[in-house]
């Protein structure tokens, strides 16, 4: 089972960092000859990038929302994500030119992407009552506790909780 970190969390890094966010959207479920195998490709992209973390990929989590699945992953730098995107050798590559050439725009399948570069101390989050989650897994979870209490002292303002947080136990 996975463990659950009672009480408020947020993640922790001084290095600059990427979130590419990526999806697909199902648009005619009767072309299943048409996407069934395009929305297989992540697969074999996410074991290369687990498998190999010198590639710049930090972690992943996946979604699913009406009409498709997506997954938000976080590098270390988009040169390196670019590079894996690109490179003959990466199995990105010959994904996206199957991809164009069963489906193109025929309009059977979506697929979209957003990348966000973020600087150092320019993020922030909360996870509470949760397990390591998100950017937390990809970097450095810790207690969102004293200035990192409040969203505004995670980003590096000033202010008071606006409702008392609770204890956040320590870890065993």
């Amino acid at each position: 089972m996975t463990q659950i970190f009672k009480g408020r969390y947020t993640a922790h890094t001084d290095d600059p960092f990427v979130v590419f966010i990526i999806g697909f959207r199902i648009n005619k479920i009767w072309a299943i000859h048409k996407w069934w195998p395009a929305s297989r490709t992540m697969k074999p992209m996410l074991q290369t990038l687990f498998t190999h973390p010198e590639k710049g990929f930090l972690w992943a989590e996946p979604f699913l929302y009406r009409g498709g699945a997506g997954l938000i992953q976080y590098w270390r730098s988009f040169d390196e994500l670019e590079r894996f995107a690109r490179l003959p050798s990466e199995p990105h590559l010959s994904a996206w030119r199957r991809f164009n050439q069963a489906i193109g725009a025929d309009g059977s399948m979506g697929i979209w992407h957003e990348t966000y570069l973020v600087q150092a101390r320019q993020y922030e989050c909360v996870y509470g009552n949760m397990p390591v989650f998100g950017l937390a897994r990809a970097t450095q979870h810790v207690p969102a506790i004293g200035n990192r209490e409040t969203a505004r002292l995670r980003l590096g303002g000033h202010n008071e909780p606006a409702v008392p947080s609770p204890a956040t136990p320590l870890q065993q």
